[in-house]
């Protein structure tokens, strides 16, 4: 097929936020203590975030603005449960209304049931390393997925397991802070059952809901010999997850850059390309690449939804070039018959962004976290909206 730049009728537009990253006061999970203990290595805590608890009609006025159809963003389990069978009718009330304001605006939730943040008492019971917490995690969906089920359009179930169990357990940078590699597969595992547990309990509760996993994938390309570094990192990152999504409505695929991989390791950036804020080069053609291993390794039968894609970078001009030529990968996708039903922009609000506290600014709009946390739309998100309007890759 042709590539033109049209992308199909019914193709799916979006952006995204994570409860934690926006929310504010989200005293009860594991990155609140986490980020507050001594030693940490979190640049800065959370503390009212975008303060999107609040506001998030702003938000919601944002992404009826640009002309999304569809809103990706977390609900907070320690909030909603936030002791063991404890379950708080006002917090699951709260993410409601936010779902039934969507819908009035023409836009769909897209809910993501976990995205990084555990609740304390699960973390304290033994978090991901502990095989039970992923029936607790389903039976947490379950409820969940019932009292939305009419208001709930898309679900995910676990955001970026594979981030979690390697930088949560193999690197200590996030909680539970441990750095002992050997940790990362049996998390894994368990990541692997309450995700498959999850798709279940979301089937039974809310049926007919499409229901999907999202995953960080990486470029990884071999450099001098590298290919069986190339191949170990893949099997650790990338493939319990991707055979672990056969089966469901769609995998989510993440991605924002490429990594070298040498035959003792992975290597550093290449000399003379662009290196951004968080260490990492700019390399947008990475989304086409791991679209295509996606579909690859599901041999085909798992359609494809970009659930996040975007760039950490004070240069607007820089956001929108990197967006181009991410959606023009897309495109290409699509021409060689790869079933990609939708793109989602990380982030819709600059926000916090984990370890690096404040400083990566991946949104499309500008917060200002003094008050009144005002939010001002960058020239991208204008852009984004115009591509969004003409379902098509404008210049």
């Amino acid at each position: 097929m042709t590539r033109t730049n049209s992308f199909p009728e019914g193709f799916r537009w979006g952006t995204a936020t994570a409860a934690h990253q926006i929310e504010g006061g989200n005293w009860n999970n594991d990155w609140w203590a986490w980020e507050h203990a001594e030693g940490s290595p979190v640049a800065e805590p959370s503390g009212d975030a975008c303060d999107s608890w609040e506001r998030w009609p702003d938000d919601v006025a944002l992404c009826a603005g640009m002309g999304v159809d569809n809103y990706r963003f977390s609900i907070e389990w320690s909030r909603i449960e936030p002791e063991p069978g404890a379950w708080s009718s006002s917090a699951i009330a709260h993410y409601r209304r936010q779902c039934e304001a969507l819908l009035e605006r023409g836009i769909d939730p897209v809910v993501t049931f976990h995205h990084f943040t555990t609740p304390r008492w699960a973390a304290e019971l033994g978090g991901w390393a502990e095989p039970t917490t992923a029936d607790r995690f389903a039976s947490f969906c379950e409820r969940a997925a019932g009292e939305l089920a009419d208001v709930l359009r898309v679900a995910c179930t676990i955001n970026e397991p594979n981030i979690v169990s390697m930088i949560g357990y193999g690197f200590g940078l996030f909680p539970p802070g441990q750095t002992d590699m050997a940790m990362v597969e049996r998390v894994n595992e368990v990541f692997v059952d309450a995700h498959r547990q999850a798709v279940q309990a979301i089937r039974a509760a809310a049926p007919g809901v499409p229901v999907g996993l999202t995953l960080s994938m990486t470029d990884y390309q071999a450099v001098d010999g590298g290919e069986a570094t190339r191949d170990a990192a893949r099997a650790l990152m990338e493939d319990p997850f991707l055979e672990a999504a056969v089966g469901d409505d769609f995998i989510g695929v993440q991605t924002y850059s490429r990594s070298r991989c040498g035959p003792h390791g992975q290597l550093g950036p290449e000399r003379g390309v662009e290196v951004l804020a968080l260490g990492y080069e700019y390399w947008p053609e990475s989304l086409g690449a791991t679209i295509r291993r996606a579909w690859d390794v599901t041999k085909g039968v798992v359609p494809i939804r970009v659930t996040e894609n975007g760039i950490g970078t004070a240069d607007d001009t820089q956001r929108i070039r990197y967006l181009h030529t991410a959606l023009e990968g897309v495109l290409d996708c699509l021409a060689d018959g790869i079933e990609v039903t939708g793109y989602t922009c990380w982030s819709l609000l600059d926000n916090f962004e984990w370890a690096f506290g404040y400083g990566p600014h991946f949104g499309l709009v500008e917060v200002d976290r003094t008050a009144p946390f005002a939010r001002r739309p960058k020239p991208s998100a204008e852009w984004y909206g115009r591509v969004i309007t003409a379902n098509a890759l404008v210049p």
